[in-house]
């Protein structure tokens, strides 16, 4: 096939997906609207939503998972059906392989590995992995990415916002506009892997004397904007553990809870992306550890934003109100007054109630999970119907959903621990924003996110 009759294909391939996607979200959000106006029910409804996005597999289908981990942004019915959709879009085959490799790292790119599977290890909404061995004999994860991926992803999030604007005009508790904004923003940062290069090079740095947790090491000469190449790390799924003894699962969790937390109050940094397939759990001599395998959704934050999470935890724990309120502001919400200051409040405390309580503990802490979170998600919508909308800051999203992601992990493992001692050695006694900032620009510079100061 001529390059001429290969980009022909992609464009008619990316026609075609706008019009699969518009018809799908867009019947989807006319029933939504119907439903409204009629006083139907919104369950057929959500489950049309599932077989629409399960359907196109993607970028959207991506986003639409990641929304259904941000407590109240959907529906509870949607955020259900789109929770059971699975991240597995098909895979390319191996003659589609072989030209995307060739694309990368030209015709003779066969020469350069000892050896390549052609069949994926994994494949996902972005692209697919493959096992390959280097000419020195390391074993290795290459990461492909798919065809015409950005031109997907402007597609999906053009619909998404229409999702969006329809939730903002039929249930206005929660204006969801700076969520659309920063869902944008990191979904299109996770199609640049030369940027994902240098993250998993950032983790590499503040995880270096964390023996429980390891990160693959980086092959620049192996990797493009579009193909990354990494160690292979050998490990087993995180679910597989459920069932071993609590002393095992404590040190999975404790491990988690390290890989999340310390990058975050030390360096302003977090692992945005919670799905359980971005880790995997390595045994060596009887000791457990954990694999991060992905770093396409890492979010660096200022560090004031790290001093607000500080601030609203020590607010919380002492009923100081002013520090309460300094936190939020901090954080980016507006116009708050008393009313809706006790709302947030609702939440906040049950993100941070397991590290507010000097004791072992589960995190749903007798609470049956399949209910954990929920009555406190019911009883802010309903007050901030009555007494909102609240604008979501940006910056809260990924936070908010990183730590509802590591809470299911929690609960997978029904790990119990001290979360308020590990917490509190994870911020420091003598927690500083400022140090932070400084810690976080030596790091960036170091990982090549920053340009280096000019002597």
């Amino acid at each position: 096939m001529s390059t001429r009759d290969d980009e022909a294909n992609r464009l008619s391939a990316r026609a075609a997906r706008y019009a699969r996607v518009g018809v799908n979200v867009g019947g989807v959000a006319a029933r939504m609207a119907g439903a409204r106006l009629l006083g139907a029910t919104s369950a057929d409804n959500a489950a049309a939503l599932g077989r629409a996005l399960g359907g196109l597999k993607g970028p959207l289908m991506k986003v639409a998972q990641l929304m259904a981990t941000i407590p109240d942004v959907l529906p509870p019915e949607y955020a259900e059906e789109l929770q059971k959709l699975q991240s597995n879009a098909p895979p390319m085959g191996a003659a589609f392989v072989r030209r995307r490799m060739q694309a990368e790292l030209g015709p003779e790119w066969q020469k350069r590995f000892a050896s390549f599977d052609l069949h994926p290890a994994a494949a996902a909404s972005l692209g697919q992995v493959h096992r390959a061995t280097s000419l020195e004999g390391a074993q290795l994860a290459c990461k492909l990415q798919y065809p015409d991926m950005k031109s997907a992803v402007e597609a999906d999030l053009s619909q998404l916002n229409v999702l969006f604007s329809l939730h903002r005009r039929l249930d206005p508790a929660i204006d969801t506009s700076e969520i659309a904004q920063e869902v944008g923003e990191r979904v299109r940062e996770e199609l640049d892997y030369k940027r994902e290069a240098k993250h998993a090079g950032l983790y590499a740095h503040v995880l270096a004397h964390e023996p429980d947790i390891r990160v693959p090491g980086v092959h620049p000469d192996l990797s493009t904007g579009r193909l990354l190449t990494m160690d292979w790390l050998d490990g087993r799924k995180l679910l597989e553990f459920k069932d071993r003894d609590q002393e095992t699962r404590n040190r999975i969790a404790v491990a988690m809870f390290k890989a999340w937390w310390r990058p975050f109050s030390r360096y302003g940094i977090i692992h945005g992306d919670p799905h359980l397939g971005n880790y995997t759990v390595f045994e060596e001599s009887g000791a457990q550890g954990i694999n991060l395998l992905d770093y396409g959704c890492v979010r660096i934050f200022p560090a004031r934003f790290v001093g607000g999470v500080v601030d609203l935890y020590e607010g919380l724990r002492h009923d100081d109100q002013a520090r309460i309120v300094h936190a939020y502001e901090t954080w980016g919400f507006k116009n708050l007054r008393k009313d809706l200051i006790e709302i947030l409040n609702i939440w906040a405390k049950f993100i941070y109630g397991p590290l507010l309580e000097d004791r072992v503990r589960s995190i749903a802490d007798g609470v049956a999970p399949s209910k954990y979170g929920r009555r406190e998600a019911f009883l802010v919508h309903k007050a901030l119907k009555e007494k909102g909308p609240v604008r979501v800051p940006r910056e809260f999203v990924f936070m908010d959903r990183a730590a509802i992601g590591l809470g299911g992990v929690f609960l997978h493992l029904d790990a119990r621990l001290n979360f308020f001692r590990m917490f509190n050695e994870a911020i420091g006694a003598e927690f500083s924003a400022e140090e932070v900032a400084l810690r976080q620009e030596s790091a960036l510079i170091r990982a090549g996110l920053r340009p280096t100061p000019q002597a």
